[in-house]
């Protein structure tokens, strides 16, 4: 969802219109009369699907119009009128369902649209209570209340996961309490009750995000990429630090996973710069999970290679790192530096990144102005020390076999 938008081509006032209608759907005052405009450029606009799947926020707009409508089905007073709007919306999905671009990157965001619920176990009051309050997330008037009992259960019902995510309509519930912050990103108007209530939303996104069952089908389906707009923000107020920090751990709880899936997706984003931001500038806690989101990527055999494959990402990632330095040298914490050395360290282990660290690695960690900050903690002494010996002149980083076909840092 945070694809920027492509430009219309040149002298085409037939693609100058469908964008304006793109642009108009985020309106929900103007999206009525788009969503009819457009439905009607289905056959004669061939490249209308991936127009319609890249621009920002136009899925998710989609996805309300669907969800608007559960109300009307239970009990049954769906409107013509309704009807009419909903099946405009449904139509513009099918074109994006029906291109071959776009197919296979929406199957899985059609999926949650279908999946049908599975019945709760019998005789377990508990689960029965689960099940309630998933079907009370499609209901706008008894959402709030849902997603506050719902998060408390994250940890206590390990199946919570799957339980959301297949069931009927829950994470298109999800996704419009994410899609509705939006206005209140620019101008910076979040309030701290609809922090709250976005954040219950996101921990129960980060719940299908950690599950093994659930992680792959949650990439496919691209869904960390509504988050971006919240990494994007930049006001220091507690609401707006609290959802940059919620939407960082649903980032850290895929990547705790180690896997391959999860690194490739990531790499596929903006994750890296926007993780950098909120390192030089964001609160202690958020540049902690931050600096660990960064860490694991380095830890990934193609994510090193990525960040040091050209001379521009290594050295923005090198920078920040000496700027945390400086800024922990003023006002330590044992466990921000805990994830810095470890980057430092991981990135000792390609050759090019190791000879430039020799030249620009901060003098605080030569010294000893963190000695005691890290007095307890062996093992970060012990990287340190790693970290240390592999920069001394001559020094031959310890063989890696994963470090086979990495590329070289480009000038």
């Amino acid at each position: 969802m945070s694809s920027s938008q492509p430009s219309p081509a040149p002298n085409s006032a037939e693609t100058e219109k469908v964008f304006h209608w793109i642009n108009e759907l985020s309106n929900p005052e103007t999206r009525e009369n788009a969503l009819l405009e457009l439905s009607k450029k289905r056959e004669s606009v061939p490249d209308l699907a991936p127009m319609l799947w890249h621009s920002f926020g136009t899925t998710a707009a989609l996805l309300q119009e669907i969800i608007n409508i559960y109300p009307s089905i239970h009990p049954a007073t769906l409107t013509a009128h309704q009807s009419n709007r909903v099946c405009n919306a449904l139509a513009l999905l099918q074109c994006v369902a029906s291109h071959p671009e776009t197919r296979e990157t929406g199957s899985s965001l059609f999926d949650t649209m279908s999946s049908s619920q599975p019945s709760p176990a019998p005789n377990s009051a508990e689960t029965e209570k689960v099940f309630h309050w998933i079907n009370e997330l499609s209901n706008p008037e008894t959402r709030e209340n849902a997603l506050l009992e719902l998060s408390k259960k994250r940890e206590s019902v390990p199946d919570l996961a799957p339980m959301l995510w297949h069931s009927f309509g829950t994470t298109a519930a999800l996704l419009q309490e994410i899609i509705n912050i939006y206005p209140s990103i620019h101008p910076a108007t979040l309030t701290a009750h609809q922090s709250n209530r976005v954040c219950n939303a996101l921990a129960l996104l980060q719940c299908v995000a950690s599950h093994p069952e659930t992680r792959s089908v949650f990439l496919q389906a691209n869904i960390p990429l509504f988050l971006y707009p919240f990494l994007h923000t930049t006001s220091k107020t507690r609401p707006f630090e609290y959802l940059r920090l919620t939407s960082l751990g649903v980032i850290g709880a895929l990547v705790k996973t180690d896997e391959q899936e999860v690194i490739t997706f990531l790499l596929s984003t903006e994750i890296i710069p926007l993780c950098l931001r909120i390192m030089e500038s964001g609160s202690e806690l958020s540049k902690t999970v931050a600096t660990f989101i960064l860490q694991k990527i380095l830890l990934d055999d193609s994510g090193l290679s990525y960040i040091c494959q050209t001379y521009d990402r290594f050295s923005h990632v090198a920078i920040i790192l000496g700027k945390m330095v400086i800024s922990l040298a003023k006002e330590p914490s044992a466990r921000l530096l805990k994830h810095v050395v470890r980057c430092y360290l991981r990135l000792t282990d390609n050759p090019r990144a190791c000879e430039a660290l020799r030249q620009c690695l901060p003098d605080q960690l030569r010294d000893s102005t963190f000695a005691d900050c890290l007095r307890e903690d062996k093992a970060v002494k012990h990287w340190l020390s790693m970290l240390l010996k592999n920069l001394e002149p001559g020094a031959v980083a310890p063989p890696d076999p994963r470090q086979m076909g990495i590329s070289p840092l480009g000038s």
